[in-house]
């Protein structure tokens, strides 16, 4: 009895002491999900065509390209004309602005190393600039928005191969124009396309996108949480991670109800005003707020960014979430779709006069 008595003497003040100290380390993971569309549309449209033209003085250049074929939509299928929604491209000229030669001095080395003697080396830099639009409307009429997608703002240089004669560098472009104009007019009008692609996915597509996050883990062996706390993060990990853009989270909730009550036994069992305290209940409101954020329950999330902020222990991760939490509302509301998880099959999208010829 003795015995057990001083061990308990013993072991007291390290106990009360992970009581008083806790660690908390980031635990990272992976997840899947949809994007949806920044700007509201009529869900129902879900599908586009696009129409590409350009000036005269760049007709010859554009034989090799296709331009509207480069154009994606994410979630959305792409017809040769009557979509839901027109974009139209417009492609300016590429407008060579300036001409000069740069040198370069570079140092001659013999076999050993020595510098033996020096050469000037010479390339033509042309300045030249880029334009091209894009107008998107709807298949009633209606104006939706306009892109930019390269302006005379911008200007850009091309540079040639060096010359050990000026001479040469003088006249590269004159004598290969064509050759020049029409590999840069390519590279440009790609990078609109790519360009254009990227933000009308943004704006109205459903894209697949992987991201990293993390919620917080107890770190100090010696803290009595240690062990349940490291379970309940590693069934968030495995239900998370196992979570697709297509396939619905009908179950995740169900899944993840464990680490769930685990983290609000926490904040309850917890309750003290002292930092300890504190730092567990402001991982396990945090923990909770992520959990909810990818189980798309933004009003949840919500309601555990409030307790973040009340628990005055890092306030303003709570405001960030509860930013998070309404935007990601707005966003649902926007889209007129209240979740980020659900199969796409494009080939079962029509048109809006595909569907009224299946009617007749």
């Amino acid at each position: 009895m003795r015995l057990l008595r001083l061990l308990t003497l013993l072991l007291l003040p390290g106990f009360l002491f992970a009581q008083r100290n806790v660690d908390l380390d980031k635990y990272t993971f992976r997840v899947q999900m949809r994007s949806l569309p920044q700007t509201r549309l009529d869900s129902s449209y879900r599908t586009f065509n696009v129409e590409v033209e350009s000036t005269r003085l760049m007709q010859s250049f554009m034989r090799e390209l296709d331009p509207a074929k480069m154009v994606e939509l994410d979630g959305w299928r792409k017809l040769e004309q009557q979509g839901h929604i027109s974009i139209r491209v417009r492609l300016d000229d590429l407008l060579p602005e300036s001409f000069q030669v740069s040198e370069r001095v570079e140092n001659i080395k013999d076999r050993l190393g020595k510098i033996t003697g020096t050469r000037t080396l010479y390339t033509q830099e042309m300045t030249y600039t880029f334009a091209a639009t894009a107008v998107i409307t709807d298949y009633k009429g209606a104006h939706v928005m306009d892109k930019v997608l390269a302006d005379r703002g911008r200007k850009y240089t091309f540079r040639s191969p060096e010359f050990p004669v000026k001479q040469l560098a003088e006249s590269y472009f004159l004598i290969n124009s064509l050759k020049v104009t029409n590999d840069l007019y390519r590279i440009n009008v790609t990078n609109a396309m790519h360009r254009l692609s990227n933000q009308i996915s943004d704006q109205f597509g459903y894209s697949e996108i992987t991201t990293n996050d993390y919620v917080w883990v107890v770190d100090g062996r010696k803290h009595p949480e240690y062990d349940a706390n490291r379970k309940a993060v590693g069934i968030v990990n495995d239900v998370l991670f196992s979570m697709t853009a297509n396939t619905p989270i009908t179950d995740a909730r169900e899944r993840l109800k464990p680490a769930i009550d685990y983290f609000e036994k926490i904040k309850k069992q917890y309750s003290s005003s002292s930092k300890h305290d504190r730092k567990m209940r402001y991982a396990s409101y945090f923990n909770l707020a992520v959990i909810y954020y990818y189980l798309d329950d933004p009003q949840a999330m919500m309601k555990q960014a409030n307790g973040l902020v009340l628990n005055d222990y890092d306030a303003k991760d709570g405001k960030g979430f509860e930013s998070v939490a309404l935007g990601l509302k707005n966003q649902f509301q926007n889209a007129n779709m209240y979740t980020r998880h659900f199969p796409i099959d494009i080939t079962q999208y029509k048109g809006p006069y595909e569907q009224t010829t299946a009617t007749k």
